[in-house]
């Protein structure tokens, strides 16, 4: 294991009220400049009703929905590193059983890669894991950084060999935070990044699919599916996933991960998929569209 470090950091978090309230600051709406030219008359007919309102998309109901989504951090690690997960190991799964279940995603990358921070935050945590605080085990995540972003979000950047930033300290998207290393159980040199979502961000039960908090690189989107019963319950099952152009087996998350709205999530390129899967010795099957920029979410029932 290796423990170097730019800045002298703490060996625990940060106390959460010690730190700013952030906000996230919306861009001002973008206005047409001033037109030199009357416009067209438009038929009153084809207005729209000012009583009209549009229903919201219901996966229960429809085959799918696509929605904006909340891709509203940027990959950890930029080019000219690795910024693509390690899909042989994605969120809530366990490799066919190798692994326990995975609360983050893996990018693989040389020691020294750069590791870049997601999102504009306050730095909560920066140091070796001494403690067992952010999982159940000591030294699980090695030298890492957890950054509290606004409403509630945090991010989780582990094995890093070496920290360049320290708890409470503010930091901007892209800022670099740290340098890819093998430190903690990692076996091999990769960052191990989570998204979490609540409280003061320790709870190792908070995590969400970073897949579908990521921004998706162009001409991608991502797909959320929820496999329940008439219950409404999750099922566990595998998912096979397949477009003109590959096909991807995918596992549905572990029981422990059922606290959202998906038990599977993934980044994909914009298309037509089939999803299929097998369950009670029935095959049940979808298309779904994904788009460029957006979110899939689709529910199957199984009986």
């Amino acid at each position: 294991m290796i423990f170097l470090a730019a800045c002298s950091p703490l060996t625990g978090p940060a106390a959460a009220e010690a730190l700013p309230t952030l906000t996230f600051t919306p861009a001002p709406p973008l206005t047409a400049p001033p037109s030199l030219t009357p416009p067209p008359h438009t038929p009153t007919a084809l207005l729209p009703s000012p009583t009209a309102t549009s229903l919201p998309c219901d996966p229960h109901v429809e085959a799918f929905c696509i929605t904006e989504g909340h891709f509203i951090f940027q990959s950890p690690i930029l080019p000219p590193g690795n910024p693509f997960l390690d899909i042989s190991y994605r969120y809530g799964t366990t490799q066919n059983g190798l692994r326990e279940p995975h609360h983050g995603v893996e990018l693989l990358g040389g020691f020294g890669t750069p590791v870049h921070a997601a999102g504009d935050g306050v730095v909560q945590f920066a140091g070796p894991d001494k403690e067992a605080v952010y999982s159940p085990w000591k030294d699980f995540y090695g030298n890492f950084v957890v950054i509290r972003h606004a409403n509630e979000m945090y991010t989780l950047y582990a094995h890093l060999s070496r920290l360049m930033v320290e708890a409470g300290q503010e930091v901007r998207v892209g800022e670099v935070i740290g340098e890819v290393g093998q430190s903690g159980a990692a076996t091999g040199p990769h960052l191990h990044f989570e998204v979490r979502k609540g409280s003061d961000g320790t709870d190792y039960f908070s995590t969400q699919n970073p897949e579908l908090w990521l921004m998706p690189g162009s001409g991608n989107g991502a797909l959320s599916i929820a496999v329940v019963n008439e219950r409404g319950r999750f099922e566990r099952v595998e998912v096979t996933i397949r477009s003109d152009a590959q096909t991807i087996f995918l596992e549905t998350y572990e029981e422990t991960f059922l606290a959202m709205e998906e038990n599977a999530g993934l980044a994909l390129s914009a298309g037509r998929y089939r999803i299929s899967l097998l369950y009670g010795g029935k095959i049940h099957e979808r298309w779904v569209e994904v788009q460029s920029g957006k979110l899939t979410k689709v529910v199957l029932v199984v009986e």
